[in-house]
């Protein structure tokens, strides 16, 4: 029977493989019964022609995460679904959700071929700060309209409403620290809006929400909660604090001059309330990546 799905590739017309595919699901739902229409049938063909190998299937992955994973087209981008599912446990659902928020894309910004590739055959990997930060980060979860005026408060109370699925999009080894977290300093209080801790890179995650657009001040007041982290609240076998700031919008030569050429611990990145098209998204990725490309043109010849 299968052989006869996988004919269905040679030269015929429309309404010939229409015909058969409905004469295919008729003889099988009558001698094996439900599980046999015609749209299931053309996902078990898709199913064979993707995963040709039966060894190359993983067994924690089920019929639900499959679907998915064939509307994939990219066989490296497919790995990397694979491997994190496996991985991190995924559910379909959130499978779904970080395939339709570009979550490969989105890591693979920054990265040379190399890095691509491993990408694929590894998933993803801690090894460094950058390789857990992404930009933008989708809060599409939140269920706040970019529409409605908003305020720090109320973007920090949905993040911890769906804190489940702001750890998924945060990615690997987060844990929830503190939220409000309030340090002083000769008597002035200040308010960290978020704490994590990463146990893969074992160091203090600070997380700062600005609505609007990032201003110097803002880096320079995480500059100062990181240092405080730094020296008052990591211990020996802490890596150092990093300090994560997410904002509307940035201007990325403010983030580059107000921070040292050799900062590997304070990221600036945007956040979006809603999960934008797939174009909308390559579109964004590819002036971040040319932007890149040009910081590094202009640090080379420097």
């Amino acid at each position: 029977m299968i052989l006869e799905l996988r004919y269905q590739n040679r030269p015929s017309t429309t309404n010939y493989g229409e015909a058969l595919l409905k004469n295919i699901s008729v003889k099988l739902t009558i001698d094996f019964g439900k599980g046999f229409d015609e749209s299931n049938l053309r996902n078990i063909r898709s199913f064979y022609l993707t995963y040709p190998k039966c060894d190359a299937l993983r067994h924690e992955l089920s019929w639900t995460h499959y679907r998915i994973l064939m509307q994939v087209d990219n066989p490296n981008v497919r790995s990397f679904y694979e491997i994190e599912c496996v991985k991190n446990n995924w559910s379909a659902r959130e499978l779904e959700r970080q395939k339709g928020s570009l979550l490969y894309e989105r890591l693979a910004l920054s990265k040379d071929k190399k890095g691509l590739m491993d990408l694929a055959r590894k998933g993803q990997e801690l090894n460094t700060y950058s390789d857990m930060i992404k930009d933008p980060y989708v809060l599409e979860f939140t269920g706040l309209s970019p529409q409605i005026k908003l305020y720090e408060s109320k973007l920090e109370q949905a993040l911890i409403d769906n804190l489940s699925k702001f750890l998924l999009e945060l990615g690997k080894g987060f844990t929830f620290v503190a939220r409000q977290k309030r340090i002083s300093l000769d008597g002035d209080h200040f308010y960290i809006d978020l704490v994590f801790y990463n146990t893969i890179l074992k160091c203090y995650v600070i997380i700062d929400l600005k609505i609007g657009k990032l201003a110097h001040q803002d880096i320079g007041q995480m500059q100062m909660y990181v240092n405080y982290y730094d020296r008052e609240i990591k211990q020996k076998d802490d890596n150092p604090t990093v300090g994560l700031i997410l904002c509307e919008d940035k201007k990325d030569s403010v983030v580059r001059y107000t921070l040292s050429k050799d900062n590997k611990q304070i990221f600036a990145s945007r956040y979006k309330l809603y999960l934008p098209t797939e174009k909308e998204l390559i579109e964004e990725l590819k002036r971040e990546r040319i932007l890149l490309e040009t910081v590094d043109k202009n640090a080379k010849k420097k």
